[in-house]
């Protein structure tokens, strides 16, 4: 057990401590002593505390797959006023997964500039808006895209998912995440994972943020198996960082958002939702560097799927098949020969939200920017823009070639088709003229000519 640490002032920022492993069995106490010994539910907790279980599966899931944590708080949860619909939170913008007239579907290619920072006083949970959203939560299945901008941080207030895990992607402003658990901070370049169920608030040490979000109903995030990669590669387990104790024991009016079928509700308490002076179990946040990412590629020729820089996924019913798998595109080296190197056009079963971190994707030379966001459904062809393709060919391939090291993309690849928010394809950000990208190809078909690899083959053909 790794040491613990009491509630540090927010205006300090000092230097959080973090269990490694991802979804290991952790135990942390703020106070010595304050884990029950030997069970889970004693008569009387140390220090007069209450016992919760927070159950993530399933009582009865298969051992491998069964995932919960105790708590032990000053006081319950269940101490709150009845629920009623969240004030300022407006459902035809976020969460709206149970109302279908607030979305419709397209065939086309998408994508927005942007969203801009909140003029008035925003946090984070009343920043957040819907892009698109496909499935239904309480059948836990599917999913929701979302975006953040916020101005301030969230106070005296928890935001708490029924419906599924958030995944969230810093992309302006770091994050200090407080929760039941523990504190996180989150920088642009990591990721932050909220499970269902679990109490979370936000603060913005740098003034305001802003990001993206994807929202998994039904099951959770997980390593991807590695197959013939082998052992290691991609993410690896240990660098994921889960937070230590840390509890508030304070009392005043407190807000807890409670999202579920999409739609957020409120209720008040006297006393701080992040009560919790010690816990163990294996369900619990988790954050983690994308720097630590280690990508596999092509090293002879060809350009892989995209599947093999997936750090996360969350299985669907479907063998084989994600409901959600989140996808970085790091700084990395391309060697392969005779080969168009940037990503190939396709159309593709599964549906891909992309968002820019940093830097500028290789598929695009312009419009795609930081911030920004595109969105290519089921079967709808794209790939990358005529300046990218006339440039790739025209390069000399037996060079290797790093792509810029300030550069950070990312995806959510989806199964299910997704109904994308009315306000979304309405919004001034979202940009009319994405085709022109691609009005500029062009036909390079010579039929009078072979190329120098198939005059090769050939050549090979007839020695035998």
């Amino acid at each position: 057990m790794m040491p613990a640490v009491s509630a540090p002032d927010h205006a300090t920022r000092e230097a959080l401590q973090y269990f490694h492993g991802f979804a290991n069995e952790f135990q942390s106490e703020a106070l010595a002593g304050a884990l029950p010994v030997g069970q889970n539910n004693p008569q009387v907790c140390p220090y007069g505390l209450y016992a919760e279980q927070l159950s993530g599966t399933s009582f009865t899931s298969p051992r491998r797959q069964n995932f919960r944590s105790w708590l032990y708080r000053i006081r319950p949860s269940v101490n709150s006023s009845r629920y009623k619909p969240a004030e300022g939170i407006d459902p035809a913008r976020f969460g709206a997964s149970a109302d279908p007239s607030h979305s419709d579907v397209t065939p086309n290619q998408l994508r927005w500039q942007p969203f801009p920072l909140p003029e008035r006083p925003t946090d984070f949970a009343h920043g957040l808006t819907t892009i698109c959203t496909s499935g239904c939560p309480a059948g836990k299945q599917g999913y929701a895209i979302h975006m953040y901008a916020a101005s301030k941080s969230m106070h005296n207030s928890s935001f708490c998912n029924a419906d599924g895990d958030f995944l969230i992607v810093p992309q302006q402003g770091a994050l200090r995440v407080r929760t039941e658990f523990g504190m996180m901070d989150v920088a642009p370049g990591e990721i932050c994972g909220i499970q269902c169920g679990m109490r979370f608030s936000v603060a913005l040490p740098a003034g305001s943020a802003r990001g993206y979000m994807l929202e998994v109903f039904g099951s959770h995030f997980t390593l991807p198996d590695l197959g013939p990669v082998g052992a290691n590669g991609l993410a690896a387990p240990r660098d994921f960082q889960t937070p230590v104790a840390s509890f508030e024991d304070s009392a005043g009016t407190f807000t807890v958002l409670h999202k579920l079928c999409g739609r957020v509700f409120e209720a008040r308490q006297d006393f701080s939702p992040f009560n919790v002076v010690a816990w163990h179990g294996n369900y619990a946040p988790y954050k983690y560097d994308l720097a630590r990412f280690c990508p596999v590629n092509t090293v002879a020729f060809d350009h892989a799927d995209p599947s093999i820089f997936t750090v996360l996924t969350c299985p669907s019913h479907i063998p084989g098949t994600a409901t959600a798998d989140f996808v970085v595109f790091p700084p990395r080296w391309t060697v392969a020969d005779h080969t168009f190197r940037p990503p190939y056009y396709h159309r593709n079963v599964m549906t891909e939200f992309m968002g820019l971190i940093k830097g500028t994707y290789e598929a695009k030379q312009g419009g795609f920017v930081p911030g920004g966001a595109s969105l290519h459904v089921c079967m709808t062809p794209h790939g990358p823009d005529t300046a990218t393709f006339e440039s790739a060919i025209a390069k000399d391939s037996s060079c290797p070639e790093h792509l810029p090291r300030d550069a950070l993309a990312f995806m959510f690849e989806v199964n299910h088709i997704p109904r994308v928010m009315k306000h979304a394809l309405q919004s001034t950000e979202l940009e009319e003229g994405y085709q022109d990208c691609w009005a500029g190809l062009k036909s390079h078909f010579n039929n009078g000519q072979r190329d120098a690899v198939h005059v090769l083959e050939q050549a090979n053909g007839d020695s035998h």
